[in-house]
C-alpha cells in the first residue's frame, strides 16, 4: 500500500471477484486460481497485516477483468489468513474493513493496482434509523424460523450488532437466497446513505418473506391434496376389498359422504352430517334406523345450500315479459316493475312479499311465473288450499315414522337453487285444526328479518331463504289472519271487461288452444261474432279461465272431425259455436226479472268476482207478518229489517197508508238460495224493491243499485265498488247507484268501462225512488190516495 503524499488517495492492489460481494465487518473465504491473482496473493505472502481492494466484476464470465469489468465501489480488507491448495491455487481469508471507491488505473500488471478513496461510515443516528433498524431485524430474525439453512452465524448477528448500517452490510452478505444476484449485494455495498441501505435490505428481507409464505401455502395445499388422493385410494381398495368379501354395505355410506363434500354444506349442518354419517357406517342395512339416517343424509347433501342463477333484474326487460304473457292489468305491471327496479338498486336482496288478490282466473298464478322468467329465476309453486297441518310449513319431526320435510323445503329441493321464485298459491284457503296452524308457520318464512335462519323439523339446521323471491295469490281477504295481511304488499287484480276479454280470446286464447290441439287458424278461425257469442252466451266470470274451455271445446270438436278423415277450413261464427256448444248457459233475463214491481237489481261482490243480485219482494193477505228468504246470513237480514222498518216509518211521505201491514204480509227473497249471503251493501236494493211493491211501479230494468241504509235514511259506503261496476258492466246495465262517499273508489274502474256506465252518487235514501222507478201502471192498493208519479216529499 502506497499513500498518495497530495490527498486521502492511496494505491492498492485490486482483487476482482467473480461471484460474490464482500462487505465492511464481514470475514469471507475466497478462492484464488486465476494467474494475476495468484500472483498478488504469492507477492502478499509474508506480509504482516497486509491490506488489499476487493472489487466484485460487472461480468462474470470475464476470465482476466479489466478496469471497464469491474464496479467502481468495493471493500477494502486485510488479509487474516492465506492458505496454499496447490501450485496455482489458494485460499484467503478476508476481513472487511471499510467501503471504497476506485478514483485511478495504476496498472494491470503483475496485478490488477488502481488508486482508491475510502468511504467512511457515518455513525450518527436518530429515532427513524433505530426504527427502520428494528423492523429489519424482526424481519430478518422471522426469516430465520422459515429458512433454518440460513447461516448459524446471521443469528449471532442479530443479537450482537447494534449499529444499523453494520447490521444491513451483514445481513446482505448472508443472504445466500437465489433472488438476490450479485448485483442486487453490489447495490447495497454501493448505497453509501445507511437510511438507504437499511431500507434497501429491508425490502429484500420482506421480498423473501412474501415468498416464503406464499410457497408454505401452497405446499400445505399439495400436502392436503396428497392426503385426500391417499385417502380416495384406501377407500376404493377398502371397497374392493369388501366386493371380494361380499360385504357392500359401505357403498351407501360412502356415495353419501361424496355427495354431502360436494354440497359444500354450512359448518353446523356439516357437523351434523359428519356425526350421522359415523352413525349410519356402524348400523345394519336391515334396521329401520338405517334407512331413516340414509334419507335424511339424502336430504342434506340434495338442498341446494350453496346453489343460485344469477338474476336479470331489468325493468324494461321485466315490462316486456309481462306483455308478452298478459293483457291490461296496467296498475299491477307498473307495481311489478317498481318492485324489480327496486331489487335491483338494493344489495341486501330483501323485498317486499307481494300478494296478489283477485278472483279466478284473472291470471295471477302465473303473473309469477312472468316474474320468475323476467328475473332469470326458477320458478315453483306450492299449492295451499286445504293445508290444515302446521307440518306441511315446518316438516315432521324425524321421530314419526314417513318424516319429511315441509313443502318450503321440499320445494327448494324440486328447484335446485337457493333463490327461486316461490308462488304460494291460494293463501287465503289455509285451514286450521288440531294439528296447529300452518297459517302461523308462515309468519316466520315470509318475515325479511325471520327467514335467514328458517328451521325445518324435519333438517333440524337454519337454511337461509333471505334469497328466496316469495309471491302469494289469493281470492278473499277476509279469510287471511292478520298477522299474515300484514306481511303481505296487496295488489288487487280486478276482473276483465267486455273489450279487454275480447283481446285476450284473440290475441292469447285462441292461438294457445289451437296449438294444443294441433290446429291452424287455415282449418279454424274464430271470426268476431263468434266470440262475442262465446262471450254473452256461454261465460260469465270476472276472469277467462271459462272462456278458454269453451274456446277449447270448439277446437275439440273440429279436431275430432279432422282426426275421422273429413277435411274441414272452418268459421267459428256465431251460428256455428251455438251449434257446437250447445244451448247458451246464460241468459239475458234482466228485462224479465224487473217488468213488474217488487223486483230491483243490486251488485254484489263475491271472492270470484263481482255479481248482480235481485231482490224480489212480494204480498199477500195476512196479519202483518215478514218473511225473509233466500239464505241470508244475519247481516244481510239486519239490512232488510232496516230497509222495511224505513218504508214504514216514513209511509206518509210515500202516500201509504200507515197501517198498510195489518192485511198483508210481506215476503223478501234473494234468488239463488244455495249461495250463502251476506252483508250490508243490499239495503238500498231492498228498500227500493219494497218501495216499488208498495207502490205498484216497477224498477227500471237498466239500473243497479249498492249502498248501505241507516234508519235515519243515510247511504253509507261499501266495499267493491271495482268489481260491482265490472259486473253490472258485463250484465248490461246503463246506470248504476253508488254512495257518494265511494266517489274515490270509481278511479280504479276502468276508463272504457265507466264511459258506458251512468253513475249516480247518493247521500241520502231520498234521492234513490226518483232515479230507479217506472211510471206507475196502476194506484197502489193499500194508499188512501194515488201516489205522485216520483214521490218529491221523500225525505
Amino acid at each position: 500500500m502506497t499513500q498518495d503524499p497530495r490527498s486521502d488517495l492511496e494505491t492498492l492492489p485490486i482483487l476482482p471477484l467473480r461471484n460474490s460481494v464482500v462487505f465492511p465487518a464481514s470475514v469471507v473465504p475466497i478462492n484464488v486460481g486465476r494467474a494475476r491473482s495468484v500472483r498478488l496473493v504469492e507477492d502478499l505472502l509474508g506480509q504482516d497485516r497486509a491490506v488489499v481492494g476487493i472489487v466484485s466484476q460487472r461480468d462474470a464470465d470475464v476470465d482476466e477483468p479489466g478496469f471497464e469489468d469491474i464496479f467502481d465501489v468495493g471493500t477494502v480488507a486485510r488479509v487474516v489468513k492465506v492458505i496454499r491448495l496447490g501450485p496455482s491455487n489458494y485460499s484467503v481469508v478476508l476481513h472487511g474493513l471499510s467501503r471504497l471507491r476506485l478514483a485511478g488505473k495504476v496498472g494491470l500488471e503483475p496485478y490488477m493496482r488502481a488508486k482508491v478513496r475510502r468511504v467512511a461510515e457515518d455513525l450518527e443516528r436518530d429515532a427513524e434509523l433505530d426504527q427502520l433498524g428494528s423492523q429489519l431485524r424482526s424481519g430478518t430474525r422471522e426469516l430465520l424460523n422459515l429458512m433454518p439453512n440460513l447461516p448459524k452465524e446471521t443469528s449471532g448477528i442479530l443479537e450482537n450488532v447494534r449499529e444499523s448500517g453494520a447490521l444491513a452490510d451483514l445481513i446482505a452478505s448472508n443472504l445466500t437466497i437465489d433472488h438476490v444476484t450479485v448485483s442486487d449485494k453490489q447495490k447495497v455495498l454501493a448505497t453509501f446513505d445507511v437510511k438507504e441501505r437499511v431500507r434497501l435490505v429491508l425490502a429484500m428481507v420482506t421480498k423473501q418473506l412474501e415468498l416464503l409464505r406464499v410457497k408454505r401455502e401452497i405446499s400445505s395445499m399439495v400436502a392436503d391434496e396428497g392426503k385426500n388422493q391417499r385417502e380416495l385410494i384406501l377407500r376404493q381398495q377398502m371397497r374392493s376389498i369388501r366386493e371380494e368379501l361380499g360385504e357392500t354395505d359401505e357403498d351407501d355410506v360412502e356415495e353419501l359422504r361424496d355427495r354431502i363434500r360436494l354440497a359444500q354444506l354450512p359448518e353446523d349442518a356439516h357437523k351434523i352430517a359428519k356425526k350421522q354419517l359415523g352413525r349410519l357406517a356402524g348400523m345394519q342395512q336391515q334396521s329401520a334406523e338405517y334407512n331413516v339416517t340414509r334419507t335424511y343424509l339424502e336430504w342434506l347433501a340434495d338442498l341446494p345450500w350453496n346453489k343460485s342463477t344469477p338474476d336479470k333484474l331489468d325493468p324494461s326487460d321485466c315490462r316486456r315479459c309481462l306483455d308478452e304473457d298478459h293483457f291490461g292489468l296496467d296498475k299491477v305491471k307498473k307495481r311489478i316493475v317498481e318492485y324489480i327496479a327496486v331489487r335491483k338498486l338494493r344489495s341486501d336482496k330483501k323485498g317486499p312479499i307481494l300478494c296478489f288478490i283477485g278472483p279466478p282466473g284473472v291470471g295471477k298464478t302465473s303473473l309469477g311465473r312472468s316474474i320468475a322468467r323476467s328475473m332469470g329465476r326458477r320458478y315453483h309453486r306450492i299449492a295451499l288450499g286445504g293445508v290444515r297441518d302446521e307440518a306441511e310449513i315446518r316438516g315432521h319431526r324425524r321421530t314419526y315414522v314417513g318424516a319429511l320435510p315441509g313443502r318450503i323445503v321440499q320445494g327448494l329441493k324440486k328447484a335446485a337453487v337457493k333463490n327461486p321464485v316461490f308462488v304460494l298459491d291460494e293463501i287465503d284457503k289455509l285451514g286450521v285444526d288440531m294439528m296447529g296452524d300452518p297459517a302461523a308457520a308462515l309468519l316466520e318464512v315470509l318475515d325479511p328479518a325471520q327467514n335467514g335462519t328458517f328451521q325445518d323439523h324435519y333438517i333440524d339446521t337454519p337454511f337461509d331463504l333471505s334469497q328466496i323471491t316469495f309471491l302469494a295469490t289469493a281470492n278473499n281477504p277476509d279469510t287471511i289472519p292478520g298477522p299474515l295481511w300484514d306481511r303481505l304488499e296487496v295488489i288487487e287484480v280486478p276482473g276483465y271487461t267486455r273489450a279487454e276479454k275480447r283481446s285476450i280470446a284473440k290475441e292469447f286464447l285462441v292461438p294457445k288452444q289451437l296449438s294444443s290441439h294441433g290446429l291452424t287458424d287455415e282449418r279454424l278461425q274464430f271470426m268476431d261474432d263468434g266470440i262475442e257469442t262465446i262471450l254473452e252466451s256461454y261465460t260469465r266470470e270476472a276472469g277467462v279461465r271459462g272462456l278458454e274451455r269453451e274456446i277449447g271445446a270448439v277446437c275439440r270438436h273440429v279436431a275430432m272431425r279432422i282426426a275421422e278423415g273429413e277435411d274441414v277450413h272452418l268459421n267459428c261464427t256465431s251460428e256455428f259455436a251455438q251449434i257446437v256448444l250447445g244451448p247458451p248457459k246464460h241468459s239475458p233475463d234482466l228485462a224479465e226479472r224487473t217488468s213488474s214491481p217488487g223486483v230491483a237489481t243490486g251488485l254484489a261482490w263475491t271472492p270470484s268476482g263481482g255479481d248482480i243480485l235481485f231482490i224480489e219482494a212480494t204480498k199477500m193477505p195476512g196479519k202483518g207478518d215478514i218473511l225473509i228468504t233466500g239464505n241470508l246470513k244475519s247481516v244481510m237480514q239486519e239490512s232488510a229489517a232496516a230497509a222495511l222498518s224505513f218504508v214504514r216509518s216514513h209511509a206518509n211521505q210515500l202516500g201509504l197508508d200507515p197501517e198498510f201491514l195489518k192485511t198483508i204480509d210481506l215476503h223478501l227473497h234473494v234468488p239463488k238460495g244455495g249461495t250463502p249471503k251476506d252483508g250490508p251493501s243490499a239495503g238500498v236494493t231492498m228498500y227500493s224493491a219494497v218501495a216499488s211493491l208498495l207502490l205498484a211501479c216497477a224498477v227500471r230494468k237498466e239500473v243497479a243499485m249498492t249502498g248501505e241504509i241507516s234508519l235515519r235514511g243515510a247511504v253509507l259506503p261499501v266495499g267493491g265498488i271495482k268489481e260491482k261496476l265490472l259486473a253490472a258492466h258485463r250484465a248490461g246495465i246503463k246506470e248504476v247507484l253508488v254512495p257518494s262517499r265511494n266517489e274515490k273508489d270509481l278511479e280504479e274502474v276502468p276508463k272504457d268501462v265507466l264511459s258506458e256506465l251512468k253513475v249516480h252518487l247518493i247521500k241520502n235514501i231520498s234521492q234513490v225512488l226518483p232515479i230507479v222507478l217506472e211510471e206507475p201502471s196502476a194506484p197502489p192498493p193499500m194508499s188512501q190516495e194515488a201516489p205522485p208519479t216520483t214521490p218529491s216529499d221523500a225525505p
